[in-house]
């Protein structure tokens, strides 16, 4: 921490060249190394500065929005430091940014600001700025929340940065539209946008969680629900966003299914209506649409919206992918009533201890919803020691293996060898062998003039 003369000396320093200052605390938060040079050093890295052909009020935009240009320590991120200046410079003089704004530094401040918006979205390579000098009303004309807000809109689509920067660039119009609040219909969007009828008819058939309407905003988690998004992205770029704003001037608020209108009436009687509303708001975040379907499956989901969030975000972080994990919970909703520790245990164990793939799912999703310890691990262990011991050369498939009924399944092990009953009980339900040979003993007492069964060769 600078002495309080050293740090006052700084700070005139950086007033009398343009600083405002009310900002300089700000700077200090961000880029403290700087106050520990002396007032001389600083005037001399602003100098140095001005040699890129910047005036002033310039300068000091351009260090409140990017502090590290003002000089890193040990001379770090010389290379960074110089390619940004000179991309500034390039827009600043070559694409006249000077005579379209004003004189002030706030101004340059917030202009700076907005085009920190796009660089950083191409990890602050120099390829972007053309785009952004051609484009520069996109800067001048909006500000810097309206920007961030449709980049952070943009990238829900799981594309890459840079796509999203020049579909923004390119199609300004798209800065003018409400993605929020209109309701728009899946299918009549598809089609606008250029899906075949053949690509229409399978989205009804596969992904039919997803049909009806929807909320603009939830617009990018609906295409990820089919797998559909960066379809979606590369239809509306490259010019063709007129696609998307035509549709929404077109058809600015559909209808809703009767069904789901019906539905929605019987929250309102619930005894919890606020629970269950933002339940529903977070299935449709999380790409279903508004109908009867959606509704269905919520009635067998258990927790709060939030918890419901946690678990979904969960099983993204363990590697399911967006569409089949939205196809997974339409078949087994259950899953979403499990903790987040539980279901990464049972992942975990599936693809690491029994060594097969999360593609596993796609096929047997209820293999989340049954019990770790006392359903899967004993099955999955009985069933390898069953290999192990050669008794069988058949390998089960983990449906058949996990799924089977209690009964069905002890007398698959009966049929396997007369003595393993024993050690499936035996060995994990120890409790039930116990009781099993006490009701022996006593059929056997019962029964003293019963044959006795014929000997069998234990198993070791």
């Amino acid at each position: 921490m600078p002495q309080d003369g050293s740090l006052l000396d700084s700070a005139c320093a950086l007033c009398e060249f343009g600083f405002p200052w009310d900002k300089l605390g700000l700077l200090y938060m961000e880029s403290g190394f700087m106050f520990r040079k002396s007032g001389h050093e600083l005037k001399g890295s602003l100098c140095l500065l001005k040699r890129y052909g910047f005036c002033n009020v310039q300068i000091v935009g351009i260090c409140l929005t990017f502090p590290f240009v003002f000089g890193v320590e040990e001379g770090n991120l010389v290379d960074e430091i110089d390619g940004l200046l000179s991309d500034l410079r390039f827009l600043f003089l070559d694409f006249d940014f000077a005579a379209s704004v004003e004189r002030n530094v706030n101004v340059w401040h917030e202009v700076c600001r907005k085009i920190k918006v796009f660089y950083d979205l191409n990890d602050g390579k120099g390829e972007i700025v053309e785009l952004i000098g051609r484009n520069k009303h996109v800067i001048l004309e909006h500000g810097e929340k309206e920007l961030i807000e449709k980049v952070e809109y943009f990238c829900r689509f799981g594309v890459k940065k840079v796509e999203v920067a020049r579909l923004i660039l390119q199609g300004s119009e798209l800065l003018n539209l409400d993605l929020e609040t209109p309701v728009i219909n899946v299918l009549k969007l598809l089609k606008h946008i250029g899906m075949s009828s053949q690509g229409v008819g399978d989205v009804r058939k596969n992904y039919a969680h997803v049909l009806g309407t929807i909320k603009m905003a939830n617009l990018p988690n609906v295409m990820k629900a089919m797998g559909l998004h960066e379809w979606f992205f590369d239809k509306i770029k490259d010019g063709n966003h007129r696609l998307l704003t035509s549709y929404i001037t077109s058809y600015p608020n559909e209808d809703h299914d009767k069904g789901y209108k019906s539905c929605l009436k019987t929250f309102d009687d619930a005894r919890t209506p606020t629970h269950n509303m933002n339940k529903l708001n977070f299935m449709h975040a999380i790409g279903f649409g508004e109908n009867t379907l959606t509704m269905n499956i919520l009635t067998h989901m258990h927790g709060t919206s939030e918890e419901l969030q946690n678990r979904f975000d969960c099983l993204l972080r363990l590697g399911i992918e967006f569409s089949k994990l939205c196809k997974i919970i339409t078949r087994q909703p259950k899953i979403l009533s499990q903790n987040p520790e539980i279901l990464e245990k049972k992942i975990n164990f599936l693809c690491q201890e029994m060594g097969n793939s999360l593609e596993v799912l796609d096929t047997f999703p209820a293999f989340i919803c049954f019990d770790l310890e006392n359903r899967i691990k004993p099955r999955f262990r009985f069933h390898m020691w069953v290999l192990e011991k050669g008794l069988s050369s058949k390998n089960y498939s983990i449906a058949s293996m996990i799924a089977t009924s209690d009964k069905n399944f002890v007398g698959r092990v009966s049929r396997i060898h007369p003595a393993a009953p024993k050690h499936w009980f035996e060995q994990f339900y120890p409790k039930k062998f116990v009781v099993l040979k006490i009701c022996r003993i006593t059929a056997l007492i019962d029964n003293v003039k019963a044959p006795s069964n014929p000997q069998v060769e234990p198993l070791r």
